[in-house]
């Protein structure tokens, strides 16, 4: 196809309260006594978000280890307990930040696709619908709610199962659950948003569908980081739809430099994706010059520590597999550099750049 026939998200509910309604939406959905299974992050375990999740029957609740990002051993796990324990299951339910609902979107697709998640890593290799699968951010900034991806770390590499099957059928986007959110984790999930826009906004593959999305949540992230004073409940409203503008101008078009070098951070060292968008983005002056000096502007109002010298001391072999997983993400690189990006983006440029970090 010379255009892509973009698939989205099927229903969306925005405002402050919607997670009350959990139930009613999800009460269609049930196929006889079939379980909802909700992924909570387990930063919730002993909150009152737990107690608010409305079981029914065989539902189960499962407190999602996300100390770091989805492994495809960790889905595996979780997605051949739910068959052995139920059969089927009517609906995944991701609760938390980007990494549980990713765990949501990827146990949802294994529930119904053979093999292992390590096999779908890549573009368009998922053949079957998953089960019926739900998205509630707790977090804002990350894009998962509206993205085709699930960002997995599998044996070899670290990469999504891109796919039309991968969107959520239903994401509730309720500002009210990321009020309590601890300040440093709330700035790398925001700027995650941040740079999406900048990586989008400045990329060749740019049309006007993601400008239209991108400029907006920046806009909005400029108002919550730049023109605001303190943090209060409009904020949350406000970076809430800038993570959805934002998750929604890298769907029709791709994100750059940062996120391709922060995959190998996540691969080998196991850096959380805000964190370390965030720790290669305030060394990226020659790619994205205006963006960065913002970005340093917001790093030094918050008053944010962004973790220095991590890859110091690192052998040739740790810093070849960063490299190694970095260039596989050719599309980001195509959008960041243009169609000749190998040429630019050499072996050795690359390695010089981790060093920095």
């Amino acid at each position: 196809m010379k255009f892509r026939n973009f698939k989205m998200v099927g229903y969306v509910v925005y405002g402050r309260g919607s997670f009350n309604q959990l139930d009613e939406i999800l009460a269609p959905q049930r196929k006889g006594d079939a379980p909802m299974v909700f992924l909570l992050d387990h930063y919730f375990e002993n909150k009152p978000l737990a107690r608010r999740i409305p079981l029914r029957g065989k539902d189960k609740l499962i407190f999602a280890d996300v100390s770091y990002e989805p492994k495809t051993s960790y889905v595996d796990r979780l997605a051949g307990d739910l068959k052995q324990q139920f059969g089927a299951v009517s609906g995944i339910i991701g609760i938390g930040g980007g990494s549980a609902m990713d765990l949501a979107k990827a146990v949802s697709l294994m529930m119904t696709n053979p093999g292992s998640s390590a096999d779908y890593q890549g573009w368009d290799l998922v053949k079957v619908p998953g089960v019926y699968k739900v998205g509630i951010p707790t977090l804002s900034g990350t894009g998962a709610e509206v993205s085709r991806t699930t960002v997995l770390t599998g044996p070899t590499k670290k990469l999504g199962m891109n796919s039309d099957f991968t969107p959520f059928d239903q994401i509730v986007l309720d500002p009210e659950l990321t009020a309590d959110a601890p300040v440093n984790q709330r700035f790398y999930t925001g700027m995650d948003c941040y740079i999406h826009c900048i990586e989008s906004l400045t990329g060749t593959y740019l049309n006007e569908f993601s400008k239209s999305y991108g400029e907006k949540a920046l806009q909005l992230c400029q108002e919550v980081y730049v023109k605001k004073s303190g943090w209060d409940a409009d904020s949350d409203d406000k970076l809430m739809m800038a993570s959805y503008a934002g998750g929604m101008s890298i769907a029709y078009s791709q994100v750059g430099v940062a996120h391709a070098v922060s995959y190998g951070l996540a691969y080998l060292l196991g850096t959380k994706h805000g964190i370390g968008n965030c720790i290669v983005f305030d060394k990226l002056e020659e790619f994205y010059p205006e963006g960065v000096r913002e970005f340093k502007k917001m790093v030094e109002k918050n008053k944010i520590d962004i973790p220095q010298h991590i890859t110091k001391g690192l052998t040739d072999e740790q810093f070849n597999t960063m490299i190694d997983v970095s260039l596989v993400m050719k599309p980001l690189w195509e959008n960041a550099l243009g169609k000749d990006w190998e040429k630019i983006m050499t072996r050795d440029r690359l390695r010089a750049l981790y060093e920095k970090l």
